[in-house]
């Protein structure tokens, strides 16, 4: 085995790690106008993200991911680049909502609430679009 032969392997691995996360995504993605609602949404999710994240209340784990979400957020580049439909701009509303689903399966749905910055029509739009509530 040479040395090309483990790069094409390593290639192939990470293709393969790209397509199973790209169906994964296409899975849980919100369904019909759910994501035209989740980007409505954006602001207040960042502010709740950001005081969750800051929250010494909430489990270590929880703020960690909580950290790591804001900071792939604030990172150029995305998981699944932008010239692929539907997807390329969904990516970031998806993981976030998978995050948001971990955080209340740990925190519990109160501790969301407690630091939702918008209005209780928005906290309900939000648990739709997650389905956390």
């Amino acid at each position: 085995m040479n040395g090309w032969d483990v790069l094409i392997g390593i290639a192939a691995a990470l293709l393969l790690a790209w397509l199973v996360l790209i169906v994964a995504l296409l899975a849980a993605r919100p369904r019909g106008g759910l994501l035209r609602e989740a980007l409505r949404l954006l602001p207040d999710v960042l502010r709740l993200l950001r005081r969750l994240a800051a929250d010494k209340t909430l489990p270590r784990g929880v703020r960690v991911r909580l950290g790591l979400l804001l900071a792939y957020l604030a990172l150029p580049i995305d998981l699944v680049p932008d010239f692929i439909p539907v997807l390329g701009y969904a990516d970031d509303a998806i993981i976030v909502t998978a995050v948001l689903r971990g955080v209340v399966r740990r925190a519990g749905i109160d501790a969301v609430r407690a630091h939702w910055p918008g209005t209780d029509d928005g906290f309900a739009a939000l648990c739709r679009v997650t389905r956390i509530g």
